[in-house]
């Protein structure tokens, strides 16, 4: 996830990781603290180039960087 947050612009430190955490569940319309439903929808969020840059854009928006 490391290269996606660098794409979007998105620092990730011990203050926000929550509120990131809560930003991708809610990305990918998954319960918050679901972990491995979050991940599978992330994998199949990112598959493909198009899908991956749509994924980054809804990070963008919904984490303020």
């Amino acid at each position: 996830m490391k290269d996606i947050f660098d794409e979007a612009g998105i620092k990730v430190i011990e203050s926000n990781k929550k509120e990131i955490d809560k930003a991708i569940h809610k990305i990918v319309n998954v319960s918050y603290k679901n972990c491995p439903e979050t991940w599978k929808e992330i994998k199949l969020g990112i598959a493909g180039k198009q899908k991956r840059e749509e994924f980054i854009k809804k990070l963008k928006t919904a984490i303020p960087s």
